[in-house]
């Protein structure tokens, strides 16, 4: 079958508000165990905007979708993509958006089930919008988000022992959960859980775990009981199968039956019981969406039951999914592949170093152009390879493409990279990438800085020198970076292209007028940190995290990201991807890059190149709506691998929202 996997990715292993995501290792394992069983699996990320991920959908158009996303904000979050799939008339795997919405409000699944006669611990819920009244608790109680999963906003604090501690420990935990807690009377005893694995009419149940706590860890708390500090720390683990009287047992493996049935659980999930030193049972909480990574309880219970492997969990979970959606197990959905355009510049020369050759420099080679070439393909389309040439207007209108993924750099001028949209835009063909506008103004670099500076984004200070004899301003200091105003692919660009004084600049500018035929863009030199972002998407895009570009030479005064670094790998530079980079600076990179993405009116795809100054502020460089897709290699290929994104997402990611203009404008 062709399989979409939704998903939502942990970047950061240290943020608690991403602990409901999944690693990238996770998503790799599941992809890889699909893939072992015969299917086709297209990955989207399901973080961005949701007309990202909708464009995917449509373009990907899969027999089944296996959702594990979990949602990005809100009491309704994991039930958003069940909604929209439903929504978009797609089969998924997994509980519905009603199941979803239930499972994660604590209080309303305890009020459920509590009248499907599954016994809860007795709790309130408070939202601060009423007097907190308790008396109807015994204490100790344990104070929970109530729409927060994963153990979120759940540490050793959070049981109160005494009444009079309750107000403080609510009114603390309301400040970061605004939309309400739950007070609920803690248990003494053990934590069990007990997962549900693909089997229709709420059996299917594997057999109970508990949990067990390093004691060392919770030997000075007066509570023992999973939190999300223990959880993290690794410091709790799951004994599979439980240690329980044979009657005990069967009563857990009852009620799980009943709560799964009751709240119409599907094809996986996980419950959460506390069984008290009496051996009483109570219900706490359910997951419908639990972790498929290897340490993860949900897998230990499958392997408690016998499978061993995620790849036994998949094919039930998609064997489950497909008998309730009446799919074979060879269907092919009912869709044709596009005849899709492949417009390129092919590179003869190979440029040399220190810029020599480098006429040829930004496009791209044979292997580059067969890769991508490979890549829409493997996403059912029919492929024609169009090279950017002068005769590329009359071949276009006689190759009945349906749409073009555009990478071509066009021939000539500071307008070159416009001249392929522009025909396609004249001959009414649909086509991947910004229009002629952007590309014309985000290749002149002072147009772009310009635009961006007017839109309140900061960029260094510039001039344009077009003889070398220009007059400076007074607010300009030394060092001053020299570049040509329309070029790509750093051409121009060299370890020596920092002028320390008025006579250096003069020269380097006349020579760079002299042999790009164009002027020099003179900015001010920025000492700090330099970082690339790529972008994904329209008018809301996913910004991908940063990659630092890293200058590994201590002796180098004014270290410059330059054409030489470019052609193959050096010791000069290494790349960090993701960037390691306090969560602050983070957010003003991806700030910047998404106001001047939206500023120069990009689209599908970009990377902006930023750089901080010396009190450690974003600046604005430049923006390439055209960047290389050399596997392996290219900047935005190496960000989108350090997600977890293969190159053949990427390409779909890039290609998708071509196909929703293609199809927007079919009747």
């Amino acid at each position: 079958m062709r399989i979409a996997l939704t998903y939502n990715l942990r970047l950061r292993a240290e943020d608690e508000s991403e602990a409901e995501r999944d690693s990238a290792d996770t998503i790799a394992s599941v992809v890889a165990a699909l893939t072992r069983l015969g299917h086709e699996v297209d990955r989207i990320e399901a973080s961005g905007a949701a007309a990202r991920a909708v464009a995917r959908l449509e373009a990907s158009f899969p027999d089944l979708v296996v959702n594990m996303a979990s949602g990005r904000r809100g009491k309704f979050r994991e039930a958003f993509y069940p909604a929209l799939l439903d929504e978009l008339g797609l089969p998924y795997t997994g509980s519905d958006a009603y199941a979803c919405t239930v499972s994660l409000d604590k209080s309303l699944t305890k009020e459920k089930l509590e009248r499907a006669g599954v016994p809860v611990a007795r709790s309130i819920f408070h939202d601060g919008s009423t007097r907190l009244d308790a008396s109807s608790l015994r204490f100790p109680v344990i104070v929970k988000p109530n729409f927060e999963g994963s153990s979120i906003g759940i540490g050793p604090d959070s049981v109160v022992a005494k009444i009079g501690d309750l107000a403080a420990r609510v009114q603390a935990s309301l400040q970061r959960f605004p939309d309400g807690v739950l007070i609920e009377e803690f248990i003494a005893g053990r934590d069990v859980v007990v997962g549900l694995l693909a089997r229709p009419k709420g059996k299917g149940i594997l057999p109970p775990g508990e949990y067990v706590f390093d004691p060392k860890s919770t030997g000075d708390r007066p509570f023992a009981f999973y939190d999300y500090q223990l959880r993290e720390s690794g410091d709790v683990g799951v004994r599979a199968p439980a240690s329980l009287e044979p009657a005990l047992h069967q009563r857990i493996v009852a009620l799980s039956e009943k709560a799964f049935h009751a709240l119409d659980i599907a094809d996986h999930g996980l419950i959460d019981f506390r069984v008290s030193d009496a051996g009483e049972v109570f219900f706490l909480e359910v997951d419908p969406l639990p972790s498929f990574a290897d340490g993860a309880t949900y897998m230990s219970l499958a392997r408690a039951a016998g499978i061993e492997r995620i790849d036994g969990v998949l094919e039930a979970i998609v064997a489950n999914a497909s008998a309730r959606h009446h799919i074979g197990r060879t269907t092919r959905a009912k869709r044709s592949g596009l005849r899709v355009g492949l417009t390129f510049n092919l590179k003869r020369i190979k440029p040399g170093y220190g810029g020599a050759t480098d006429d040829e420099a930004e496009y791209d080679s044979p292997s580059t152009v067969q890769a991508i070439h490979d890549a829409i393909a493997s996403h059912g389309h029919e492929v024609i390879d169009l090279e950017a040439t002068p005769e590329l207007a009359s071949t276009l209108a006689a190759s009945n493409v349906d749409v073009v993924f555009n990478v071509a750099e066009g021939m000539r001028g500071r307008n070159r990279e416009s001249q392929i949209p522009a025909i396609l835009e004249l001959l009414g063909i649909p086509y991947s990438g910004s229009d002629p506008a952007t590309l014309s103004l985000a290749l002149d670099k002072v147009l772009a800085k310009r635009i961006c500076r007017e839109a309140g984004i900061a960029t260094p200070d510039f001039l344009v020198m077009t003889t070398g004899r220009e007059k400076l301003p007074k607010s300009f200091t030394f060092p001053l970076i020299v570049k040509p105003i329309a070029e790509g692919s750093s051409k121009g660009v060299l370890g020596t292209s920092v002028a320390e004084n008025e006579s250096h600049l003069r020269e380097l500018a006349t020579a760079m007028a002299s042999r790009y035929k164009q002027g020099a863009l003179v900015e001010a030199y920025l000492p700090g940190r330099e970082f690339t972002v790529a972008l994904l998407g329209e008018k809301k895009p996913r910004v991908l995290p940063p990659m630092e570009i890293v200058f590994t030479r201590r002796d180098v005064k004014h270290p410059v990201y330059n054409f030489d670094h470019k052609l193959e790998p050096n010791e000069e530079i290494r790349y960090e991807a993701p960037a390691k980079i306090d969560p602050e600076v983070q957010r003003e990179i991806e700030g910047v890059a998404r106001s001047a993405f939206v500023a120069l009116g990009c689209r599908d795809v970009a990377r902006v190149d930023i750089r901080l100054d010396g009190s450690g502020r974003a600046h604005f460089i430049e923006c390439n709506p055209l960047p290389g897709l050399t596997p392996g290699w290219s900047d935005i290929c190496l960000i989108a691998e350090s997600v977890g994104m293969d190159y053949r997402t990427l390409i779909g990611e890039i290609l998708a929202p071509a196909i929703k203009r293609f199809r927007s404008k079919q009747p």
